[in-house]
């Protein structure tokens, strides 16, 4: 760096290009890597710009044979990409865990090229601007979040509870894991294990762009509004908003769910989808067509009547399999908190709830509610209809929605009750006590503490332990296991 007092070089600046002559082990590469993780840092922690640091980088990315872009912070990674047009794979799988190789084996050269790569993707998510947001720079970051996501070896939306939902099955981070990686700034980045606590934060920092933007002027500009990318932070803005909103805004906002809605719905149908609902009913015959015919079992049980002699296989008798399944009629009760810490869970639940309404013989029936409960089964099948009609926000009282919910059970033993909550109620002891009583009566109880992408929400410890005891635990985490769970009662 530059002692500004006296005008001479450190041996910061001195060492991004050359061995340190007091210490010949350090190879150039290791510290030109390490110039930029500096700036990294520097830039992510001071909205102030190092000119050392700046300086030193900038030599390093073009000894290195890459676009000066990547030090620009107002270059998105899309402009990037579409002028260099080689770099898009490099950025594919840019942080996703590799073997470690020995450190003879470390190609030096290259860890300096992914640190640049690195630096330019946290620096342009999560070094983002105070100020008003325009629907430009929203989807500018949007876009730089996709990529950071791809990076990651995820795909665009799906740690910030998007439109690609599923989980990248990564573990939680261990202990001693820094922003930059295991090692510091002395080895390559491995943010795989961070992606746990990454994809709240990639919420976050989209929600409060969101919050930033003047949503109501972008929403009245068709122009503008066709820049809106939909997220789950966008939908719930205007899910608060939808009742002050009219004309060409209004239509812009519905249409912006609408798409939101169609896009989570073609992920979460293919999760159901992926088992069949009920077992198959031998006591019904098999339909004796050709795509029905069990041809392993037709020749096995036929090969008595093989001959020798004409070398031929004489079937006396077809067999077909069972295509039947048996099902008993199931009755799905799912009850949402529609509190404002819950719209995540809403949204995804309302949707769950339309695909289960869209198999055979499941009644699904869906109440939403806050210090008031709202009915919702007339428009289950159509989600996005139901989220229009949701109000987001306000205290909770669960003991409105449970006096809509206990009549719709009039047979416990094929009836489960599905509750999203975070339990952080009004009348605790009355609302568990009858909950209780669903569960003591046969039908199956599943309590949830947050079904979102990410997996993050708190639950009133005084029900989880409850809950606990009355062995129903809570259910919280991936959207993908309350899917497991209603799949396993329903088969």
């Amino acid at each position: 760096m530059t002692d500004h007092t006296t005008g001479q070089t450190t041996e910061t600046e001195q060492s991004a290009d050359h061995t340190n002559p007091q210490n010949p082990e350090v190879e150039p590469h290791d510290n030109r890597r390490q110039a930029l993780y500096w700036r990294l840092l520097a830039r992510l922690f001071d909205d102030e710009e190092q000119a050392t640091l700046e300086s030193a980088s900038l030599a390093v990315v073009e000894d290195i044979g890459l676009p000066s872009a990547l030090l620009d912070p107002q270059a998105s990674l899309d402009s990037i990409v579409q002028r260099h047009p080689e770099l898009a794979a490099e950025f594919d799988g840019l942080m996703a865990p590799a073997p470690d190789p020995d450190d003879g084996a470390r190609d030096r050269a290259a860890e300096v090229r992914r640190a640049a790569l690195v630096s330019k993707v946290l620096l342009n998510v999560f070094a983002s601007d105070s100020g008003t947001v325009t629907a430009g720079q929203l989807a500018r970051w949007q876009s730089d979040a996709g990529w950071l996501e791809r990076a990651l070896g995820c795909k665009p939306g799906e740690l910030r509870g998007g439109r690609a939902g599923g989980g990248s099955g990564a573990g939680a981070a261990g202990p001693g894991v820094s922003p930059i990686g295991t090692g510091g700034l002395g080895t390559t980045p491995d943010l795989s294990r961070l992606i746990p606590a990454i994809g709240p934060e990639l919420g976050a920092i989209e929600a409060d762009l969101v919050k930033r933007m003047h949503l109501r002027e972008v929403l009245a500009d068709p122009k503008l509004a066709s820049q809106l990318t939909p997220s789950m932070s966008l939908i719930e803005q205007l899910l608060r908003d939808k009742n002050n909103l009219s004309g060409v805004a209004l239509a812009n906002a519905k249409a912006l769910i609408r798409r939101f809605v169609d896009e989570v719905a073609e992920v979460l149908r293919t999760q159901v989808e992926k088992a069949t609902v009920g077992a198959l009913d031998r006591s019904v015959p098999p339909k004796r067509v050709f795509r029905n015919l069990d041809l392993d079992r037709t020749i096995w049980k036929n090969l008595t009547n093989w001959s020798p002699e004409e070398e031929r296989l004489y079937v006396d008798r077809l067999y077909y399999r069972h295509t039947a399944r048996k099902t008993t009629p199931q009755r799905l009760i799912v009850v949402v908190d529609q509190s404002g810490s819950m719209v995540d869970s809403m949204v995804n639940c309302t949707i769950l709830a339309s695909i289960f309404a869209g198999l055979p013989k499941v009644d699904v029936h869906l109440i939403a509610y806050d210090t008031q409960a709202l009915d919702l089964t007339p428009w289950v099948h159509d989600p996005f209809e139901s989220l229009l009609r949701t109000n987001l926000g306000g205290g909770t009282d669960g003991t409105v929605a449970m006096a809509l919910a206990q009549p719709k059970i009039a047979e416990p033993r094929n009836t489960v009750v599905v509750w999203i909550s975070d339990f952080y109620e009004w009348r605790t002891e009355q609302l568990f006590e009858s909950m209780a009583a669903i569960h003591r009566s046969g039908a199956r109880f599943i309590p949830v503490g947050s079904v979102t992408s990410s997996g993050r929400g708190s639950v009133n410890p005084w029900f989880r332990e409850r809950f606990k005891d009355l062995g129903t635990p809570v259910l919280s985490g991936h959207i993908r296991k309350l899917v497991h769970e209603l799949k396993t009662f329903l088969a």
